[in-house]
């Protein structure tokens, strides 16, 4: 899985909406950075968990 990194943080973008994960940045979408790989993989986890789609 390839990931979006800057400045030493993970980042992903979200839809709550229609219940989407983006590794790429998307027009809409909500932006979150993690600084440690541990809360980036439990939030995953969460949106998993939840039954959200991966793009």
């Amino acid at each position: 899985m390839e990931l979006t990194t800057r400045e030493g943080c993970w980042q992903i973008w979200v839809c709550p909406e229609r219940k989407i994960v983006s590794f790429h940045q998307e027009a809409g979408f909500q932006r979150l950075a993690f600084h440690s790989r541990e809360q980036f993989l439990r939030c995953m986890e969460w949106y998993t968990e939840r039954q959200y789609r991966y793009q």
